[in-house]
């Protein structure tokens, strides 16, 4: 391990009771599998600021503009040691909101709605897996952001507390 790092973004959009997935096609890390909405990685004026990362993507993979949402919220970051950098993911959570269309269109893949209890049976990549299983079965009843660390047996979540 040199110390390579690779800073990524991931957004999931509900609307009622289901999920926005994109299966990712083409993609040069993540490729022929189900993630959030929309995601990418940091441009460098974007390397402290997570928010504006996520909002970029968004815009450019779904079309969508920040006032097309709500409840925009930081809820997970992961660390995944992989192919010889270090992976840091941060997962944004928000509301479509009901006036916006939800039959949108990614130019990164194919967009579904799915029921959360559909989306564990799904392959998606290694932390994003862990989100969702942590989401459905603590997250989405908390407010809290969490921390994920990863071993061989999955993904470790706490929560991340300011000290």
């Amino acid at each position: 391990m040199d110390g390579r790092l690779r800073n990524m973004t991931g957004l999931y959009l509900f609307k009622e009771e289901r999920v926005l997935l994109l299966y990712r096609q083409g993609g040069k890390v993540v490729n022929n599998v189900w993630t959030g909405s929309a995601g990418g990685h940091f441009e460098k004026e974007e390397l402290n600021d997570a928010k504006a990362c996520v909002l970029r993507e968004m815009r450019e993979e779904l079309g969508l503009q920040p006032e097309d949402v709500e409840g925009l919220a930081f809820r997970y970051v992961t660390l995944r040691s992989t192919k010889g950098e270090i992976r840091q993911n941060y997962y944004f959570f928000a509301e479509l909101k009901e006036s916006v269309d939800e039959n949108l269109v990614s130019n990164e893949g194919s967009c579904r709605w799915f029921s959360i209890d559909e989306i564990l049976s799904l392959e998606m990549p290694f932390t994003a897996k862990g989100v969702m299983e942590h989401y459905y079965k603590v997250g989405r009843f908390t407010d809290n952001v969490y921390v994920g660390v990863t071993n061989s047996e999955g993904v470790n979540f706490d929560i991340l507390m300011e000290t």
